[in-house]
């Protein structure tokens, strides 16, 4: 038995592209199983994404062994590899940089940072572009995975916008930052799986950063113009262009510089908060002629059932009470949404989710009387939240309302109730804190010393990874001991050159890492927000339970991927679609926009289609480099109109049941900016644009 296991596991295994009757096509037939599979149960059974994502693999490696004739062993090391490679690096990232955010809410420094962006203008449609476009990318360049939708759209909400139009605006603003989203994440994958499908040097997480950042600034320009058409029509755009053409650009050129000269993973807060300093600073000498009151719209948006949601105290609003946070995937909840009121708002990775953040009376609600409470009956759909009163207009201390480890977050499904846990009375008690600090005793004002901290886990992190980038220390960091790449052990796996697989390399950058780094200033931030030890273990250790779903859905869809790479699956899809020739330049953002509309993720639709985007352009005699990144800049645009995510941004608003709504808000938009990011492309594979393409 052992000889034979050692058997399988040392015997080498070549790509063959036409493995049936030496066609192409008829292979292509068998090589995209794995994906219909994924998407008809993501988008039509509407099956949870980590379970779709292991029955996929598995159909993946049915069809490498029995069709691809890959040996068994063979094929369950590359699906090994592949699995790792989703936790090192990429939920390495995830997890730590999610944890650095749940210390934000355990402190009650988050509000404070909400509260500090509330406060530059009254006017609802700047307010769109300040919460929504500077804050949600914020939020997704630290989380992303759902975060900004489930956190911006209830902020709105407790702002004065009517439902559909706040989870309107949350899902258009949650495009431009996509890419370089949870510390470019989505970038790092692709240029892993870019790296072993093609000889081509520049496709690395630097150039392909780069690429993308040359791509979707072009998208910034416009989003804030858009958001300010959905929130006031024509009249908006004509009375507050200013403000989004500001916002827009500054955004843009900081994504522009940041992806291109300073850092890949850094691009989205350093975008996201120099747009920000840009637009406050904008309205200290300019201000719309007029600030009209947009939340009378509001009564004639909101469903009864809405209504009767918002109307609660904070934290009924949303996956579960108290919560605008982010619902990430880990609960088990109806895939529809939190039609139950308990915490199914599906999202990125997976229905279900635990909320983590502020409700709409901690957030500031028209009502301002302060009850922030949101530790209370979360999983009881008319759970009261009434666990904590800080006091002042805005609700200042409830920190972040329900526990970060909420109902479907701890138990999944099963509907029980939700108990006033050791992490909402943290969360409570350290928001009550900073609001207790509040300057001159006034209600809702927050010292500038609060706000200084509120601000801080950012510039930690831009001064760490600054650091870590400079020439000298990122080059002494990627060589041993801090950096070590070994071959996978017993995957042997050579293309149809006959030459090994890059693939087969790992890379354990275990300090270098983005996860690592995070961890580091996720130390620092502890001290500068005054977060006991003991409460910061147990942010990380309920950051793991909300993402435990995620965690699995990732490892299988970069499991999936390996296979398909290292089989020749995508390699048979890559010839196939190179029959398009050079009309598929076109189609490549396309093809991104449907793996985020399907799976949700930026990420898993560049660990899909990566390679085969990168193999389809060698036999295409199209930029690899060029398609690689439409495939990350197209899929940002399909984003709004995913399932998962429409399914947060229904719960979050009360409308649970009615996300056909929502995607009728959106849809329209999604396809005009991914038409705009076609013809990009386009262009850039022409010698009109094609000197914005990198060349080494």
């Amino acid at each position: 038995m052992a000889a034979m296991a050692d058997r399988l596991l040392a015997e080498q295994f070549q790509i063959v592209t036409d493995p049936v009757a030496d066609s192409v096509a008829l292979s292509a037939i068998f090589a995209v199983l794995s994906l219909l599979t994924l998407f008809l149960l993501l988008g039509v059974f509407r099956v949870r994404a980590w379970l779709a994502g292991v029955v996929s693999l598995v159909v993946a490696l049915i069809v490498a062994v029995t069709v691809y004739a890959m040996p068994v062993g063979q094929a369950l090391l590359s699906a090994s590899e592949g699995a790792a490679f989703g936790f090192f690096p990429i939920l390495w990232i995830v997890i730590n940089a999610i944890w650095v955010y749940n210390l934000t809410v355990v402190s009650g420094h988050f509000d404070v940072l909400r509260r500090s962006m509330e406060r530059v203008s009254p006017d609802m449609r700047i307010q769109a572009i300040i919460v929504a476009f500077c804050f949600g990318a914020l939020l997704e360049a630290l989380a992303g995975f759902g975060t900004p939708v489930a956190v911006t759209v209830v902020m709105l909400m407790a702002l004065g916008f009517p439902p559909l139009r706040a989870a309107a605006v949350a899902l258009i603003a949650n495009t431009a930052p996509v890419a370089f989203g949870a510390l470019a994440t989505p970038i790092t994958t692709l240029g892993t799986v870019t790296a072993g499908a093609s000889t081509d040097p520049r496709l690395n997480t630097d150039t392909l950063g780069a690429m993308v950042g040359r791509q979707t600034p072009i998208l910034a320009l416009v989003v804030p113009l858009v958001l300010v058409a959905v929130v006031d029509g024509r009249r908006g755009i004509r009375q507050t262009w200013p403000v989004a053409v500001v916002a827009g650009f500054v955004f843009a050129v900081g994504q522009f510089l940041a992806s291109n000269y300073i850092s890949v993973p850094l691009t989205d807060i350093i975008a996201s908060l120099a747009a920000a300093a840009a637009v406050v600073l904008l309205l200290r000498f300019w201000q719309p002629s007029e600030t009209p009151d947009l939340s009378e719209e509001v009564s004639r948006e909101r469903s009864p059932a809405s209504l009767t949601t918002v109307g609660r105290s904070a934290g009924t609003v949303g996956p579960a009470a108290g919560s605008a946070g982010p619902a990430r995937g880990s609960g088990s909840g109806n895939p529809s949404g939190a039609a139950d009121g308990r915490g199914g708002a599906s999202t990125e990775d997976g229905p279900g989710g635990a909320g983590t953040g502020s409700g709409p009376d901690a957030a500031g609600a028209p009502n301002r009387s302060g009850n922030a409470g949101g530790a209370g009956n979360a999983g009881d759909p008319g759970g009261s939240g009434d666990a904590g009163t800080a006091g002042g207009s805005d609700g200042a201390g409830a920190g972040g309302g329900a526990a970060l480890g909420g109902p479907e977050a701890a138990g999944g499904a099963g509907g029980d109730r939700a108990r006033p846990d050791r992490a909402a009375d943290e969360s409570a008690r350290a928001g009550q804190g900073v609001a207790g600090r509040a300057e001159g005793g006034v209600a809702g004002r927050d010292a500038p010393v609060e706000v200084a901290r509120a601000y801080a886990p950012y510039l930690i992190i831009i001064v760490i990874f600054a650091v870590a980038n400079l020439g000298p220390v990122k080059e002494a960091l990627a060589g041993e001991p801090w950096t070590v790449v070994f071959r996978w052990p017993g995957l042997d796996v050579v293309g149809v050159n006959g030459k090994p697989l890059a693939s087969t390399n790992f890379t354990f950058g275990w300090l270098p890492a983005a996860g690592t780094l995070m961890v580091i200033a996720g130390v620092l931030t502890t001290v500068v927000l005054r977060v006991r030890p003991g409460a910061a273990l147990r942010a990380y250790g309920r950051t793991y339970v909300e993402l435990r779903h995620a965690i699995v859905t990732v490892m299988a869809v970069l499991a999936l991927a390996y296979v398909l790479n290292q089989s020749g699956q995508t390699s048979t899809l890559g010839a196939f679609l190179a029959t398009a020739g050079s009309v598929f330049v076109f189609l490549s953002s396309i093809l991104g926009w449907i793996g985020v509309a399907v799976t949700g993720s930026d990420t898993s639709a560049n660990a899909l289609f990566g390679a085969l985007q990168v193999q389809t352009a060698a036999k295409a005699g199209l930029d690899p480099l060029l398609l690689a990144a439409a495939n990350s800049s197209g899929g940002v645009l399909g984003k709004m109109v995913s399932p998962q995510n429409l399914a947060i941004a229904a719960g979050a608003v009360g409308m649970a049941g009615r996300e056909g709504d929502i995607f009728r808000k959106v849809v329209l938009w999604s396809g005009v900016l991914l038409l705009l990011m076609c013809v990009i492309v386009t262009l850039q594979g022409t010698p009109v644009l094609d000197w914005m393409v990198p060349s080494e």
